[in-house]
């Protein structure tokens, strides 16, 4: 087959390629480092000219250009499935609109129909000799959105890593609309410092783990700082398996941790979902014969995740009330990020046979006006948004220890988490538990 001749016919300016969307399309941007830049800003040219576009994106790591030339929604509607820092702002001050989703769900909403698209635009990696362009690292959801889109428009950057994948990690020019070309810097995502009150809280994870598991771990400050403690320690053979590769990982592989070697699942083969990070990750994943991308519809999967016998997941929360209750999308009516997999591996580490999921935060946070306040709440009240339901909490860290809250009574798992609360509010928690019904008489104080 002549795919350089079709590559040429297909080959047109980023403002002709957007000619292909029209008042009332459902267009996506895919995430992170397929973030379609030029595409982007051709578009926004077009504000004005085109009415009730709806944009989508995900994990954002650049302003859209359409946010910029179109701040009063004029032509363009903004919304994100995962708030990144980027899109937080928007979102509270009502420029864009947040979608919530089970992350492992998402490619079948796409597929069903339940979230309706007509134009992909993402960026790829250059054409192979045999027609296949790859979505770099960042399978996640994007073959769902392929499947369902009527247009799809790529935009080739040489400049994102070439990857290997275990599906819906590439596309063939026989299915694409238009493609331009593009030589734009590949988008990083900000590593944030490692805190001392992180370090507190890896501190209290690290017994935990054992020679041979397979960690999932988010991103920030904790995931770093426990990366640091493993890198120090005498743990060997681990295994990654996870939504989110992040320089938290590269960490602990350039210490020689991760080998991979002693998992059940596709051994040898660190999994992930997708990846955002610093120009030296995306070094690491490029050609890594040793890393396998893969959609999150499997990664993120009870079945996948099951099949690993030491499964642990560490992720980050914002508040828990004394019910069990956790919120990990919102500061009261603040929107902050998403759900992301936090749900889909607290319900794979149960079924791992010896698996274990935690979900970590510092005990405090002050607000603007310097007043400081308990993450550990007596009930939500306030607009938080629940996350993980009460019924499957699993253990809670903060920077006074953990709280194992999977099959405890209502008692057991207010008496757990005031524990673990700041030492200033323990007191007025135990009231409020008493005032709810949920203290024994007996209980520690």
């Amino acid at each position: 087959m002549d795919y350089q001749s079709e590559y040429m016919s297909k080959r047109c300016t980023p403002q002709q390629a957007v000619q292909l969307i029209r008042d009332g399309d459902w267009v996506d941007y895919t995430q992170g480092i397929t973030f379609p830049q030029l595409l982007d800003e051709a578009l926004a040219e077009r504000t004005g000219e085109l009415a009730d576009v709806k944009i989508r994106c995900m994990f954002c790591l650049k302003r859209p250009q359409i946010l910029e030339k179109d701040p009063h929604s004029v032509s363009f509607t903004y919304h994100t499935w995962h708030s990144s820092q980027i899109d937080r702002r928007d979102v509270n001050e009502g420029r864009a609109y947040f979608a919530p989703i089970q992350y492992s769900h998402l490619a079948e909403y796409y597929r069903r129909g339940m979230a309706p698209v007509d134009v992909v635009m993402m960026t790829v990696s250059p054409m192979d000799r045999h027609g296949n362009f790859s979505f770099a690292c960042n399978p996640s959801a994007t073959q769902g959105a392929l499947d369902a889109a009527d247009r799809i428009i790529v935009e080739v950057n040489p400049n994102l890593p070439e990857v290997y994948g275990l599906g819906g990690d590439f596309i063939h020019i026989s299915d694409i609309d238009a493609i331009v070309e593009s030589d734009v810097p590949v988008l990083t995502a900000p590593n944030p410092p490692v805190q001392e009150i992180d370090k507190k809280i890896a501190a209290w994870l690290l017994p935990y783990l054992k020679d041979g598991m397979t960690l999932q771990i988010g991103v920030g400050g904790i995931p770093n700082a426990l990366g640091m403690l493993i890198a120090d320690s005498d743990l060997k053979d681990l295994g990654m398996h996870t939504e989110y590769l992040s320089d938290g990982c590269l960490k602990l592989y350039e210490a020689g941790k991760i080998t991979n070697r002693r998992k059940e699942l596709l051994p040898g083969k660190g999994v992930y979902g997708t990846c955002a990070g610093s120009t030296e990750l995306y070094d690491f994943v490029d050609h890594n014969r040793a890393l396998l991308s893969a959609p999150i519809e499997y990664v993120n999967h009870v079945d996948q995740i099951r099949q690993l016998n030491q499964f642990v997941s560490i992720n980050g929360c914002l508040a828990v009330d004394l019910y069990g209750q956790v919120c990990s999308e919102s500061a009261g009516l603040r929107h902050i990020s998403g759900s992301g997999g936090q749900v889909d591996f607290i319900s794979g580490a149960f079924w791992s046979p010896h698996g274990q999921a935690f979900l970590t935060m510092p005990s405090t946070y002050t607000d603007r006006q310097g007043i400081v306040h308990s993450r550990i709440q007596p009930f939500f009240s306030h607009g938080d948004i629940v996350t993980t339901v009460r019924a499957i909490a699993p253990c809670i860290v903060t920077e006074y220890g953990i709280a194992e809250l999977e099959g405890r009574t209502a008692w057991q798992r207010a008496e757990a988490l005031i524990a673990i609360a700041h030492p200033d509010f323990r007191e007025s928690l135990i009231r409020a538990a008493e005032a709810q019904h949920i203290w024994r008489a007996s209980n520690k104080r």
